[in-house]
C-alpha cells in the first residue's frame, strides 16, 4: 500500500511541476500513458501537506525570486542541506536519544500514562549538559510514533543547541506532570479507551470496537491559523471562480468535500508550526487517514494570472468514494460488442482508439472538433453539433454574431462537457446516466470466445440519477474526452449503457442491426442515439407500418419528436430516404449533413432560423468538416426564394457538377441558390 502511495504522489509532484511550466501536450500524454487514479492527489494544499513542505513553501514565497514548483523547491532545499550534513551530525544523535527516551512512555488500556520511574534521570544521565533551570516558552515536545520513527530526519535535524536542549527537558517534565493529572482526572469521568497522540499524529478515525477520545485542543499559532486559512480559501476555488458565498445546496456528490476540509483542519502543528496530516500508527489503534481521500480536493494554482491557465488545472472533483461505480465485466462487455460489431471477437480500429474530442487550434476554427482519420465522424459530427448548441444559442455572453465563434479553451471545454450531458441523460430517457471511465488498468480477465482490445478491459461506470451529477461527473472527467485516446469509444459505450443494451436493441428495426458498420463507420441508428436519443434505424417521423401479408405488419421506427439538432441528408436527394419534419427543422439551426458516407455539420448564428415561420430572402450558413483540414470558416450564403439568384448560381444541370452539400441543402430548401463567398465548392 505504501509503495502505491509513493508512486501516486511522486506522479502528482511531477505534474505539479508540469503545470507550474505551462507543458500542457506532455501533461495529455503523462496521462494517456500513466492515467489518474482514485489515489492521485489533485489539490496543491494535500500535496503540500503529505510532503510535509509547508516551512519550505513559505520560506520559498518570502524570497526575492521564488520557485514556482513544489520539485524546484524541494531540489534547492536538498542541494542547500548537502553541506550542513556533517554539522548536524552530532545535535541529531543527541536529538535521537532524546527522542527515543520520550517514546518510552507507553499507554495502559484505561488511558493512563505509564512512566518509568527513573525516565528523566535516563535523560539527564544521557544528556549531562541538560538543565531544569531554563525554559522555552511555545516549545511542545511530542511524543514519537512508529510512524513519525519512519519519517526522514527532519524532526532531529533542527540543530538543537545546547540551550534548546535545557529548555526541552524543562518543558518535557513539566508537560509530563501536567498531562499525568490531567488524564488521571479524566478517567475518572469516562474510563473508555483513549490514546495520547504528540502533536505530529493527524485525527485518527474511529472504529467499530474502540472509541478514542482527543485531548483537549491545545492553541493554535497564529501562524498556523493563516496556514489553514489558506487552504480553507483555496478549496473555495473552482475553475476561477470563488465559491465561498454560494448559497445553494450541495449535490450528494459534494457532501464528502466539507468532511474532506474538516479533517485537513484538525490536523496538528509540528515545531516549524506545519499543518500535518498523517497516519497515528500504534497497536490495535483505529484505521488511519487514507491517501485515497486527498484527491477530493482539485489542485488550484494561487499564483496564475489568467483565468484560462487555471481552468486547465483546476477543476470540480468529485467525492470518488460517493459514486456509484461500477466495473466492467465480461458478460457486459461481450454484449457491448455484439450490439456494436455483431461479435465479440471484433475490436475497435485504430482510428476510433485514438479519436478524442478535441478542439482545433486554427484561428476562427477553435469551436471545431478536429477527426483525425475516417470512421467515428457520425459521433463527432453529433458531438459537435450539440457543442455549438451550447455555444451559440446557450452559453454565449455576446451579442455579435461574429464573436461567438471566437470561443476561449475554457468555453469550449465547458460547452464540451455540457453538450456530453444532454446526449446521455436523452439517452437515458432523462431519468439516469452511464458515464464509462477508463481506470487504466484491468477490471477484468477475459476468457472463452472474446477479444480483447484493451478498452472495455479497463472500464469503470459510474450511474447517476439527476442532470446536475452528470455534468459534474462529466466536467471531472473531461480530460478523458477531450484529450484521451479513447474518447468517442467512451462516449459510444456511456450512451448505450445509459440507454440500455436491450432498449437498444429493441429501438433497432431488424435486432441483428450494430451501431459500427463496414469499414469502422457509424450506422444511422448510432447518430439517432446521440442526437434523439434512441438508436431507431429511421430518420422519418415516428412510425410507419408495412403490411408483410397475410395480415401481418413490420413496424418500422422514426423519430418521435422535434430534435434539437437536425439532419440533412444526400440519400434523399436520390429518393432512398425521406428526413421528416422533426429532424429537417430542428429546434436550433444546426443540422448534422450526411454526404457520401461521412458525416459533418451545417450551422446558422441566428437561431430566428430554426423557426416555422421563418421567410427570409438570405441567410448565411456556416459548415464545419473535422476530417477535411479547414483552414477558415466556410460560410455560405443561401438564397431559398430567389428564382433569378437561383438561376444564376444553378447554371449547372449535371448533378456531378453541383457539388453534394449544395444537393443537402436543398433537400430542406428546394430550389435554393448557394454562394460560397469565394470558397471553392466542396466537390
Amino acid at each position: 500500500m505504501m509503495g502505491k502511495d509513493v508512486e501516486d504522489v511522486s506522479a502528482s509532484l511531477v505534474r505539479e511541476y508540469l503545470s507550474r511550466k505551462g507543458l500542457k501536450k506532455t501533461i495529455a500524454c503523462m496521462d494517456e500513458e500513466l492515467p489518474r487514479t482514485h489515489s492521485s492527489v489533485n489539490n496543491r494544499s494535500d500535496l503540500r501537506s503529505i510532503l510535509y513542505l509547508e516551512g519550505l513553501y513559505k520560506k520559498n514565497k518570502a524570497e526575492e525570486h521564488p520557485l514556482k514548483s513544489m520539485l524546484e523547491m524541494i531540489v534547492k532545499d536538498r542541494m542547500s542541506e548537502g553541506g550542513k550534513t556533517k554539522g548536524r551530525q552530532q545535535s541529531d544523535v543527541q536529538a535521537h536519544q532524546f527522542d527515543q527516551t520520550l517514546s518510552s512512555t507507553s499507554i495502559d488500556m484505561t488511558g493512563n500514562i505509564k512512566r518509568e520511574e527513573n525516565c528523566l534521570q535516563n535523560l539527564s544521565s544521557n544528556s549531562p549538559r541538560l538543565s531544569e533551570s531554563s525554559s522555552v516558552p511555545n516549545v511542545i515536545v511530542p511524543s514519537q510514533t512508529p510512524f513519525e520513527k519512519t519519517q526522514d530526519k527532519t524532526k532531529t535535524s533542527l540543530d538543537l543547541s545546547l540551550s534548546s536542549q535545557d529548555s526541552l527537558l524543562a518543558m518535557s517534565k513539566e508537560r509530563f506532570l501536567s498531562e499525568k493529572k490531567l488524564l488521571d482526572t479524566d478517567s475518572q469521568k469516562n474510563r473508555s479507551s483513549r490514546i495520547r497522540r504528540g502533536i505530529m499524529a493527524g485525527p485518527i478515525s474511529s472504529s467499530s470496537q474502540e472509541s478514542y477520545r482527543r485531548r483537549p485542543t491545545r492553541k493554535t499559532p497564529s501562524s498556523v491559523i493563516t496556514a489553514m486559512e489558506d487552504c480553507r480559501q483555496a478549496s473555495n476555488w473552482t475553475n476561477g471562480f470563488n465559491t465561498t458565498k454560494t448559497e445553494s445546496k450541495p449535490s450528494a456528490f459534494l457532501q464528502g468535500e466539507s468532511s474532506m476540509i474538516s479533517n485537513l483542519h484538525k490536523g496538528n502543528i509540528d515545531y516549524d508550526g506545519h499543518e500535518r496530516m498523517t497516519k497515528a500508527k500504534q497497536k490495535n489503534s483505529a484505521p488511519s487517514l487514507n491517501l485515497d481521500r486527498l484527491h477530493e480536493l482539485e489542485m488550484v494554482l494561487d499564483d496564475i494570472e489568467n483565468e484560462e491557465s487555471l481552468c486547465d488545472i483546476s477543476r470540480k472533483i468529485l467525492p470518488e468514494y460517493s459514486l456509484d461505480k461500477t466495473p466492467m465485466d465480461q458478460m457486459t462487455a461481450v454484449a457491448l460488442k455484439e450490439i456494436i460489431f455483431g461479435s465479440s471477437m471484433a475490436c475497435f480500429t485504430e482510428e476510433w482508439k485514438q479519436q478524442s474530442f478535441t478542439f482545433s487550434d486554427t484561428s476562427g476554427l477553435k469551436y471545431g472538433i478536429v477527426q483525425k482519420k475516417g470512421g467515428p465522424c457520425g459521433v463527432l459530427a453529433a458531438v459537435q453539433a450539440c457543442v455549438l448548441q451550447k455555444l451559440l444559442f446557450e452559453e454565449s455572453s455576446s451579442d455579435s454574431m461574429d464573436q461567438r465563434l471566437e470561443v476561449s479553451n475554457i468555453v469550449r471545454t465547458k460547452c464540451l462537457y455540457l453538450a456530453l450531458a444532454d446526449v446521455l441523460w436523452r439517452a437515458g430517457n432523462m431519468n439516469r446516466a452511464i458515464v464509462a471511465i477508463n481506470t487504466g488498468r484491468t477490471v477484468f480477465t477475459p476468457i472463452g470466445r472474446y477479444k480483447s482490445d484493451g478498452i472495455l478491459e479497463m472500464i469503470t461506470y459510474v450511474t447517476v440519477e439527476t442532470l446536475d451529477d452528470l455534468t459534474l461527473v462529466l466536467e471531472q472527467h473531461v480530460r478523458q474526452f477531450e484529450s484521451g485516446p479513447f474518447g468517442c469509444i467512451l462516449l459510444t459505450i456511456s450512451a448505450i449503457l445509459s440507454r440500455t443494451i436491450a432498449i437498444v436493441r429493441n429501438d433497432m428495426d431488424v435486432p441483428t442491426s450494430t451501431l459500427i458498420g463496414a469499414h469502422g463507420y457509424c450506422t444511422q441508428e448510432l447518430v439517432n442515439l446521440l442526437l434523439c436519443g434512441r438508436a431507431v434505424s429511421n430518420v422519418f417521423d415516428d412510425e410507419m407500418k408495412l403490411d408483410s401479408g397475410n395480415g401481418n405488419f413490420t413496424l418500422l421506427k422514426g423519430i418521435k419528436a422535434r430534435s434539437n439538432i437536425g439532419l440533412l441528408s444526400l440519400f434523399e436527394h436520390y429518393n432512398i430516404c425521406k428526413v421528416g419534419s422533426h429532424l429537417k427543422n430542428p429546434t436550433f439551426p444546426i443540422w448534422v449533413v450526411c454526404s457520401e458516407s461521412h458525416f459533418s455539420v451545417l450551422f446558422s448564428l441566428s437561431e430566428d432560423l430554426a423557426s416555422d415561420h421563418c421567410t427570409e430572402d438570405e441567410f448565411d450558413l456556416y459548415y464545419y468538416d473535422g476530417l477535411a483540414n479547414q483552414q477558415e470558416p466556410i460560410r455560405l450564403t443561401v438564397y431559398p426564394h430567389s428564382a433569378a439568384k437561383a438561376a444564376a448560381y444553378n447554371d449547372n444541370t449535371d448533378d456531378d457538377l453541383i457539388p453534394p452539400l449544395e444537393l443537402c441543402i436543398r433537400t430542406k430548401w428546394r430550389n435554393a441558390a448557394v454562394c460560397w463567398n469565394d470558397t471553392d465548392p466542396i466537390l
